[in-house]
C-alpha cells in the first residue's frame, strides 16, 4: 500500500468539490481498498504516543464557527483493534498506548477520508502525535510504520506544511505569500530528494512563519520517515495554497500511477470567527 501526506486545510473541504478534493478522490480510486488506514492527524496532539483501539471510533467535531451541516457530518468507519496491536509491536522499543475509549476520528482524518473512501467502509485507526518528542523521533517512528504497508495498510498523515492562521489573507484566494512558497518549495525538495533530512527544515529562515506551532507540520515527518525507508522516496501529488498562509501540498510514497495535479478553490473559513480560534 502507498503512504500519503494530505494538506487538509479547512474542514469545509469535507462538503465541497474543488481541485483538492477531486485529487483526493482520485487517490482513493487509484489506491483501491486497503485492509485498513492508519492516520497521523495534526489534531491529536497530546503528551504521549497512543493509538485508537476501539471497534467503533466516534466522529469528533473539533472546530468552531462552521455551519451546522459540518457538525452534522458523520464518518462511521469501523476501527481495527488488531491494527492498533500491530502498531504497538512495530514501534518497539518505543512505547505506544492503546486508547480504547477516549479519542476517535477527528476532522484531520475524516475531512480527507470522506473523499478518499466516501463509503466509510475501510477500517481506520489513529496514531497520536507525541508533543513531548523531538522531530527525529517522529521521522524514526514513521520509518517503523513502513512495515505496515506490506500488510495492506495505507499510512496517511494529515496536516499542512505551511499553517499560519494568524497571517491569513482573506484576499489571497489560491495564492501563497512569498515566504510560504519558499518554505513549501524547500519542503518539496527534501521530500523528493532527501526525505530523511526533513527535520533540517527547522533551520530554514521561514520556519517560524510557516510553522508557528508544530502540530500541522509534524505529520509530514511520518511520511518523510516512510519515504526514507522506501526505494523511490516521495513525490508531490498536489501543489497549491489557500488564503496566503496555508499550503495544501500533498505527497505520496509508491504513488506513481496517481499523477501530479495543481489544486484550486480550497474551502475557506468562517468570516465571523478569528481564524486562529477555528481550530482548523
Amino acid at each position: 500500500m502507498p503512504a500519503l501526506f494530505i494538506g487538509h486545510g479547512s474542514p469545509m473541504n469535507t462538503l465541497e468539490d474543488n481541485g483538492f478534493t477531486d485529487a483526493w478522490k482520485r487517490m482513493g480510486q487509484v489506491i483501491g481498498k486497503p485492509r485498513g488506514v492508519l492516520v497521523v492527524s495534526a489534531h491529536w496532539f497530546i503528551g504521549s504516543t497512543a493509538v485508537t483501539a476501539m471497534a467503533k471510533p466516534r466522529t469528533i467535531h473539533d472546530f468552531y464557527g462552521f455551519p451546522q451541516s459540518l457538525f452534522d457530518f458523520q464518518y462511521p468507519a469501523p476501527g481495527l483493534p488488531e491494527l492498533a496491536a500491530e502498531v504497538v509491536d512495530v514501534a518497539k522499543p518505543d512505547w505506544v498506548g492503546l486508547d480504547r475509549d477516549q479519542w476517535g476520528l477527528d476532522h484531520g482524518t475524516w475531512s480527507v477520508l470522506a473523499h478518499i473512501f466516501p463509503d466509510a467502509d475501510v477500517p481506520v485507526v489513529q496514531l497520536s502525535i507525541n508533543a513531548l518528542k523531538p522531530m527525529d523521533y517522529h521521522v524514526e517512528l514513521g520509518a517503523k510504520l513502513n512495515a505496515l504497508r506490506d500488510r495492506g495498510i495505507l499510512v496517511l498523515s494529515s496536516g499542512n506544511v505551511v499553517h499560519n492562521l494568524r497571517r491569513i489573507d482573506w484576499h489571497a484566494g489560491d495564492t501563497g505569500e512569498a515566504w510560504a512558497q519558499r518554505f513549501d518549495d524547500a519542503a518539496a525538495d527534501l521530500m523528493i530528494h532527501r526525505p530523511g533530512d526533513i527535520a533540517s527544515l527547522a533551520d530554514h529562515p521561514d520556519f517560524a512563519a510557516a510553522v508557528p506551532a508544530p502540530d500541522h507540520f509534524v505529520p509530514l515527518l511520518y511520511t518523510a520517515g516512510i519515504a526514507a525507508a522506501a526505494p523511490n522516496g516521495a513525490e508531490a501529488l498536489v501543489r497549491g495554497y489557500s488564503l496566503g498562509s496555508l499550503s495544501m501540498t500533498c505527497y505520496g510514497v509508491s504513488c506513481e500511477t496517481i499523477g501530479r495535479r495543481e489544486g484550486y478553490d480550497a474551502a475557506t473559513l468562517p468570516a465571523d470567527v478569528p481564524p486562529d480560534q477555528t481550530n482548523i
